[in-house]
């Protein structure tokens, strides 16, 4: 199979070994290109979306990964804003978190989250889990442009 573009993912994490697996994940899975945005921290990741300052020419990501656990803005905040923004409440935002509270994950769901994943600990297991999202997000799921 072709295909035409990269997916473009933004993975909202602080955590540099979570960001290393998630690229291992992502890296050309099944031929398809497939192209990692990182933001630190919420004020990035918010900035990024909305193409502010250094990130004007950001590409709009087809899926974001978000840890809820961020220095400054949290990923909650983060949620809440992209899903109360007109312009960017369609993008599927997974919350891909250490946290098995159920209390966060009823706040995710609450905030529209589109899939709440906890990490797995082994490196596979977490690997596999970030495959699974993703394919789904960029084979199966029919998405806006």
């Amino acid at each position: 199979m072709t295909y035409p573009d990269p997916f473009h993912v933004l993975l909202v994490e602080d955590d540099a070994g979570d960001v290393l697996l998630v690229r291992e994940a992502l890296d050309e899975e099944d031929g398809r290109p497939t192209r990692v945005h990182v933001a630190r921290d919420g004020a990035e990741a918010l900035a990024f979306l909305r193409r502010e300052g250094e990130h004007a020419g950001a590409p709009r990501p087809r899926l974001v990964l978000l840890d809820l656990n961020l220095p400054g803005v949290d990923g909650r905040e983060v949620l809440a804003r992209v899903k109360a923004d007109e312009s960017l409440r369609t993008i599927p935002v997974v919350v891909l978190t250490s946290s098995s509270a159920d209390q966060d994950l009823l706040t995710s769901y609450g905030l529209h989250a589109n899939a709440y994943v906890t990490k797995p600990v082994e490196p596979e297991d977490f690997i596999a889990a970030v495959r699974l999202v993703d394919g789904f997000y960029a084979t199966v799921a029919k998405l806006p442009r």
